[in-house]
């Protein structure tokens, strides 16, 4: 059985990872997209397209083998696009290829965030 003085810090360390991955959205593209998408200008993209200057650009628009349904979607990713698409991209894009959901508004709103800043200056 566990000490009161041992169990508090090992609630803190389980709930610290997500505590901090809402409030940054750099970590969470780290933890949930880097393994399928880069965002760097100018590197080519891997599993998913390269996420450097999403916001703002139209829906399959860079060097990648989009799905037709993305291509043919007319959307642009604007941040209520990009939060629809996160949130069940399948529902937004019947069709598309993109598997994963980002469930949580707060996760989703840092990630937007991120996204923002991966532009040109």
């Amino acid at each position: 059985m566990l000490s009161h003085r041992m169990a508090i810090p090992l609630l803190i360390a389980a709930f610290a990872p997500s505590i901090a991955s809402a409030q940054d959205g750099g970590a969470i593209y780290r933890q949930r997209c880097q393994m399928c998408h880069t965002a760097v200008a100018g590197q080519k993209p891997g599993l998913g397209p390269n996420l450097y200057g999403v916001v703002g650009r139209k829906a399959a628009s860079t060097e990648f083998l989009y799905s037709p349904a993305l291509k043919q979607s007319g959307l642009t990713w604007d941040k209520a696009t990009l939060d629809k698409f996160l949130t069940a991209p399948s529902k937004l894009v019947p069709g598309t290829r993109m598997a994963i959901a980002v469930p949580s508004a707060t996760d989703r709103a840092a990630l937007i965030a991120y996204f923002a800043t991966l532009k040109k200056k």
